[in-house]
């Protein structure tokens, strides 16, 4: 093993059989990684790529196939008692008993460890205090917020003193504020007690504050270096610019993606349009290398793109982790001439009459003085607003907030205990059934079924939607070739990478073409390019009249909707256009940074 090394794995390979199929899935493919002492590693990659199976064999849950792996200075596959002797470990889900309370959650890891009585006395109020759960030790862990979980879940990892932490996508469902928090922590302690940490994440923000990045995709590691080397790998090919009067930037953003072969990569950002222009390395008509002639016919032909989509005030900007990883993704795809899952929005029936802001949409959401209680406790206090036909509407706040119930009551599955809620011109208080004929919903949580199989799950809510015969086989076949499931018809659901299982989720609740779609937190958990495949697919549906309203904890996807609402402890702080909503925080320069402006400015406002 490499002298100070936490993790060293060479060649490290592993597969699976998979129902229905004679040929098994290679989920890694000849991995090498090394985890330094005292350094902070991020596994990055799309869903499938890997990064889970390698988590689970570092921590002695699954043994390789081919390869070697050496934790801590043991052999992985021959002692995996003694490696998970040594590490902590929090899972995607936090792995919390929700029943117990924060103390007895703790109190049970010191057990399963076998942590002596005398150093619980200094290390519980130690880690309570870390993670400012001091003041709940009472409260069952089910009742904490989403944030809280978080907290929680990694002191549970850390009632030992690992030598190692291993942390499987932290971040999941967890809002911006809570991030914030989970990182000043884990920042902390690596400085205070030379923790090794290898963190999954689906969010590039945080691999840019680790010491070293590998990118994964399908089993293999495409990149590995420090942000900065990856960083290097997009600079002097990004840019920003700005939309044409009245154009939305998703707009924007739509068209430059559908220029596959000229662009990397779009997102919208700041009421702009941030991009990668796809260049080779000799990017001039005469062949040369002189840098600052590649600079010149870069620029230029940034712009002349962006012109081309509507877009102006093209400038260069400096390139971003995020950035690099998608570039490095790029040559991959392009290596394998794989096609993108996305259809030209120029090719989606209807889209021409939204593609300009529409000034006076019909409202067919309209709420007025909404109210939810349980019990003495108000989940949604007197909340007012309508959405349009065709809108794209963000509903953002912290965990606890009220984001979903509200949602829950917008789709007839909850009841109002006070004010107005209609929605497709009906009264959700008196006719909830029938106003859901028109409404399709993704959950929070994966909630199709899991022991059924792709198909057989668009088959079951097919017939649920009324669907038979070769209307539902035809819808079927169109809905497994839009969101990229072919091939995947007999895999059951609950096996799926999360990006899939979040295709499925969207296909199902599409079947019956709803004109109203709500979408709680429908990326939690997946990747960058599943992301900006699912807001590609979204930006379609508003293009063609569909009004969809969603939650997110990527504050970055706000950018993509007409209008936001920002709630908190169930009361609204903020409605209108994201340039708006940034504007009223004080000149944001990105939502992130709004939102937590006018989360916190609320609280203290509420505490005085």
């Amino acid at each position: 093993m490499t002298s100070a090394a936490r993790v060293e794995a060479r060649g490290l390979r592993k597969c699976f059989g998979v129902r229905h199929s004679r040929q098994p899935v290679v989920a890694l493919k000849g991995v090498d990684l090394l985890v330094p002492a005292g350094a902070l590693v991020a596994l990055v990659g799309p869903d499938g790529a890997g990064k889970t199976t390698l988590m689970r064999m570092i921590c002695g849950f699954l043994s390789p196939d081919g390869g070697t792996l050496s934790v801590l200075g043991v052999d992985a596959a021959r002692n995996p008692a003694q490696v998970q002797a040594g590490i902590g470990y929090m899972p995607q889900r936090f792995g919390l008993y929700e029943d117990l309370t924060v103390l007895e959650n703790l109190e049970l890891y010191a057990d399963l460890h076998g942590l002596p009585r005398e150093d619980r006395k200094k290390r519980l109020p130690y880690l309570l205090n870390m993670t400012d759960l001091d003041k709940f030790g009472d409260r069952q862990a089910g009742r904490l917020s989403g944030g809280m979980k978080q907290k929680l879940g990694l002191a549970c990892a850390l009632v030992r003193s690992p030598e190692l932490l291993l942390l499987d996508e932290p971040s999941v469902g967890v809002d911006p504020l809570s991030r914030q928090e989970l990182w000043t922590v884990l920042l902390d302690l690596v400085r205070s007690e030379r923790l090794s940490v290898l963190v999954s994440t689906a969010y590039m923000d945080e691999a840019e504050r680790c010491d070293f990045v590998y990118v994964l995709d399908e089993g293999e590691v495409l990149a590995h270096g420090s942000p900065e080397e990856l960083r290097a790998c997009a600079s002097g090919c990004c840019y920003r610019c700005s939309p044409e009067p009245g154009l939305p930037a998703r707009i924007l953003q739509a068209g430059l993606i559908d220029n596959s072969d000229l662009i990397t990569d779009a997102v919208p950002e700041g009421g702009g349009v941030r991009f990668i222009l796809h260049c080779p390395d000799n990017r001039t008509d005469e062949g040369t290398n002189d840098e600052s002639e590649k600079k010149i016919f870069s620029e230029a032909k940034a712009r002349e793109e962006a012109a081309r989509c509507g877009g102006r005030e093209t400038t260069p900007v400096p390139a971003r982790l995020e950035d690099g990883f998608m570039v490095i993704l790029r040559k991959r795809r392009d290596a394998e001439q794989k096609l993108p899952l996305e259809q030209p929005l120029s090719t989606l029936s209807g889209s021409e009459s939204t593609l300009k802001e529409v000034p006076d949409r019909e409202a067919v959401i309209e709420v007025r003085d909404l109210v939810r209680r349980f019990g003495n406790f108000v989940a949604v206090n007197n909340t007012s607003f309508s959405v349009g036909r065709g809108e794209l509407f963000g509903l953002l706040g912290p965990n606890g907030a009220g984001k979903t119930t509200t949602f829950r009551m917008l789709c007839g599955l909850l009841p109002a205990s006070g004010g107005m809620l209609r929605v497709a011109g009906v009264d959700l208080r008196k006719a909830r059934a029938q106003a859901r004929e028109h409404l399709g919903y993704v959950a929070q949580k994966f909630s199709l079924y899991g022991s059924l199989d792709v198909r057989q799950n668009l088959e079951f809510f097919g017939g649920v939607y009324g669907l038979r015969g070769k209307a539902l086989h035809d819808r079927i076949a169109e809905l497994l070739r839009e969101f990229g499931l072919e091939g995947r018809e007999h895999e059951a659901s609950g096996s799926l990478p999360g990006g899939y299982k979040q295709r499925l989720s969207m296909a199902c609740a599409l079947l019956h073409r709803p004109g109203i779609l709500f979408l709680d937190e429908p990326t939690s958990g997946i990747d960058v390019p599943a992301r900006r495949s699912f807001w590609r697919r979204i930006t379609g549906l508003a293009a063609q009249g569909t009004t969809v309203i969603i939650t997110t904890h990527f504050m970055e996807e706000a950018e993509y909707c007409d209008r936001i609402l920002i709630q908190d402890a169930g009361r609204v702080l903020e409605l209108g256009s994201p340039a708006e909503v940034r504007a009223r925080a004080g000149n944001a320069q990105n939502m992130e940074e709004a939102f937590i402006r006018i989360v916190r400015q609320a609280r203290e406002e509420g505490a005085s």
